[in-house]
């Protein structure tokens, strides 16, 4: 996929419009000039979000109400869509060829990676930039796999809900196995796909990285929190036996403590975690 041209309208200080070169493009200019926002409108135009912020109004020109960004992109040598994204301080609309779409539907026509200081969080920070990361990546190559991970969080907020009350009204093990048994059926199909989806993705990463010049240091493993629990590659089995036996578990501390929201990625250098033994510019 190549994006062939990119507008903005009434996008932080942007006007106008910006052609790309077949080969390397490179945006250059003084500071404050707009060379960031146009990055951030590429982002927007692939993703329907900005990587600056989480909301939308802050992206829109001072005293406008709304703004769009629109750009063509093309796949071989005759197809070329118009990719559009309408947005204001609440809302937004995506387009392909003037036509409403879905996220799902839309974010298949265009890639994007922003490598930022806030990415060097995949290995500095906490777990869940490390989820994040590679739910992004997932999602990328497969568009719905973001309404999985978007069913998966509303059933364990649900489910955490339930379990808090639970815990307040003290209610027995045997109703609570009762009540909870729908969330944990929805939680044990989706907690599955993720799985399955995440390794899959840490497998193509991995093969990226057997053809790169660092290829002997750097690896990446995926660790599930179920790692050493049973056998990982009856997924489903192992999660429906840890969910029965954790109940107990779950019901005193009210939180959902089985499932891939607890999961994690090392990232090797030499053998070693390069967040722990690794220097600045390895990391990065």
């Amino acid at each position: 996929m190549f994006l062939r041209s990119i507008e903005a309208i009434q996008f932080r200080n942007l006007t106008g419009e910006i052609t790309w070169g077949n080969s390397l493009n490179i945006l250059h200019g003084n500071n404050a000039q707009g060379k960031t926002n146009w990055l951030e409108a590429v982002y927007m135009l692939a993703h329907a979000k900005s990587f600056r912020t989480h909301h939308l109004k802050e992206t829109v020109k001072f005293g406008e109400r709304d703004g769009v960004v629109k750009g063509t992109v093309s796949s071989g040598k005759d197809l070329e869509r118009e990719l559009q994204v309408n947005f204001n301080g609440t809302t937004k609309q995506t387009l392909i060829n003037g036509k409403r779409e879905s996220i799902a539907r839309y974010a298949a026509h265009l890639y994007a990676v922003c490598f930022t200081a806030d990415e060097l969080e995949v290995i500095r920070g906490g777990p869940e930039a490390r989820r994040s990361f590679l739910d992004r990546g997932a999602i990328s190559l497969h568009p719905a796999y973001a309404q999985t991970i978007a069913d998966y969080n509303k059933v364990i907020k649900q489910k955490k809900r339930l379990l808090q009350q639970a815990a307040e009204d003290r209610v027995s093990l045997e109703t609570l196995t009762s009540l909870v048994q729908p969330w944990n059926e929805q939680l044990i199909s989706l907690a599955t796909q993720i799985h399955r989806a995440r390794v899959r993705y840490v497998d193509l990463l991995n093969e990226a990285l057997d053809h790169n010049l660092f290829h002997d240091d750097i690896s990446i493993r995926y660790v599930s929190s179920l790692e050493g629990k049973g056998d990982l590659t009856d997924y489903w089995s192992l999660i429906t036996a840890r969910l029965q036996m954790r109940m107990p578990a779950e019901l005193f501390a009210g939180a959902c403590l089985i499932g891939p929201h607890r999961d994690d990625l090392l990232v090797l250098f030499g053998g070693r975690d390069i967040r722990s033994f690794g220097s600045s510019g390895q990391q990065r």
